[in-house]
């Protein structure tokens, strides 16, 4: 049977995301293989991690760019920004919590060239009198990101409907920042 790296990357995250301390063996388990073709793919634990963090940027950066987030209103591309995430929910977490990601230059860098696009398009919103001028711009993409990481753990564990999700984090979002009309 052919392994392929996508699946392994993909069952080690959902694996690490709820169980940061899980063993090689374990993350073998999860993703099917034994640890001796686990170890065969990535040198070791460090390796398959940093290997998780880049395939997890291309994804969320991926689906920044499908959220076509330069065109239209703030809150339209808003809600594109969390239709997109919502299927990578996992990758983006890993992003957040992983230690060993923490302060790796090119992930930091890769990192905040998404957030500054996705922090962008918020502050334009406030410029728009879209999106709340109260919060500051950087918390409200916090936000996004932080929701739709939430999201996803709900959906994987069964409280919350995947085709519901979407939805529900852009009207939690966009409730709180949206700004009112007097």
């Amino acid at each position: 049977m052919s392994t392929d790296r996508e699946t392994v990357l993909r069952e080690a995250t959902a694996l690490l995301i709820r169980r940061p301390a899980a063993a090689m063996d374990d993350i073998a388990r999860a993703a099917g293989i034994s640890r001796a073709t686990l170890h065969r793919m990535y040198a070791g634990r460090d390796a398959l991690v940093r290997a998780i963090g880049a395939r997890a940027l291309e994804q969320v950066s991926a689906a920044v760019d499908a959220a076509r987030i330069e065109d239209g209103p703030a809150d339209e591309a808003l809600r594109r920004v969390v239709d997109e995430l919502m299927p990578i929910a996992e990758f983006l977490g890993i992003l957040y919590g992983e230690n060993a990601l923490c302060e790796v230059p090119e992930i930091d860098a890769a990192w905040q060239r998404i957030d500054n696009r996705v922090n962008a398009v918020v502050r334009q919103g406030q410029a728009d009198g879209v999106l709340r001028l109260d919060l500051p711009a950087a918390w409200i993409t916090e936000a996004v990101f932080s929701l739709a990481v939430g999201a996803g753990w709900a959906v994987r564990d069964g409280r919350l409907a995947r085709r519901e999700a979407p939805r529900g984090v852009a009207e939690l979002l966009l409730g709180g920042v949206g700004r009112t009309r007097d």
